[in-house]
């Protein structure tokens, strides 16, 4: 019977509320919401910040980091691009992550944007953080306490980045490995998107070759919970991610969704998993490299 290796990854909503006076704990509501009707030209959506959410309520204690505006890269053309290390680091270290530091990770809507910040934390050498399981949504109906309080600013932190540049990949590696028998590509996006029903990143279609395992179809929809793990291994068995595989790819519209799937392949066991940064954002538009629809 799949078993999640990492179950110290993943907390529940009774432990961190009997943990909230932790001082050693840093606490993140990491929300963003992407607004589709509001897309700028040439983009596949807006990046709306979720600190209104966080403002109107949030865990007490939390602290909110913004994804877009402080752990991206500022210069990239695509949202969410992976900054360099010296730059997340100065980022953590202002919120008050450093060593001897226990990093718990939420979001008021999709765990996506926790598993990303929490893939970019590992990427980036830190294995001390949490993701919070069902999020704020099933923190609040549960009936815990809310606060609207303004975050109290953390004592400076020394962060010291131990880069792992295995965990993130780009266009050469997955172009590389279209074909390839000991490779499988997975696209964490929903089923429409896969099949090219729609255009949203630009070039509708799918990386050829790669197999759908969907984001949303690794959460409970009645809790917003991951799926038990023999549920999960299922799923990805279906996709093609056996242990016969020597590397999994993840992508989807920006390397948010994926980290959803490489977070859960992870705690399967999965050891050499990659997301693709910028995922169908880059590889839609760039008409050197091939799509498949259907």
């Amino acid at each position: 019977m799949p078993s999640y290796q990492h179950p110290e990854a993943i907390v529940e909503t009774d432990w961190l509320e009997t943990h909230l006076d932790d001082p050693t704990l840093r606490l993140f509501d990491c929300t963003v919401h992407l607004v589709y009707a509001e897309a700028p030209p040439g983009k596949p959506y807006k990046v709306k910040s979720g600190r209104e959410d966080f403002d109107n309520g949030h865990i007490p204690g939390a602290d909110f980091l913004d994804l877009q505006g402080e752990l991206s890269n500022q210069d990239s053309p695509y949202s969410f691009t992976l900054p360099d290390a010296a730059a997340f680091a100065a980022a953590m270290a202002r919120h008050g992550v450093g060593h001897g530091t226990r990093v718990v990770l939420y979001s008021t809507t999709h765990p996506q944007w926790a598993t990303r910040v929490w893939w970019m934390l590992r990427a980036f050498g830190f294995d001390d953080a949490v993701v919070l399981n069902g999020g704020f949504q099933k923190w609040k109906a549960e009936g815990r306490r809310v606060s609207t309080a303004a975050p109290v600013p953390a004592a400076a932190a020394t962060f010291s980045p131990a880069p792992r540049p295995s965990l993130f990949t780009d266009k050469h590696e997955v172009l590389d490995a279209i074909g390839a028998a000991t490779v499988c590509t997975i696209n964490a996006l929903p089923p429409d998107l896969h099949a090219g029903e729609n255009d949203r990143y630009g070039r509708p279609g799918r990386i050829p070759g790669s197999t759908n395992v969907p984001a949303l179809s690794l959460l409970n929809p009645k809790d917003n919970t991951f799926r038990a793990a023999d549920e999960v291994a299922a799923l990805f068995d279906a996709g093609g991610a056996r242990r016969t595989t020597d590397r999994v790819i993840v992508y989807c519209g920006g390397g948010i969704a994926a980290t959803l799937d490489a977070f859960l392949l992870h705690q399967l066991g999965y050891e050499n998993v990659a997301v693709y940064d910028d995922s169908m954002s880059q590889w839609a538009k760039d008409d050197a490299l091939p799509i498949e629809v259907g």
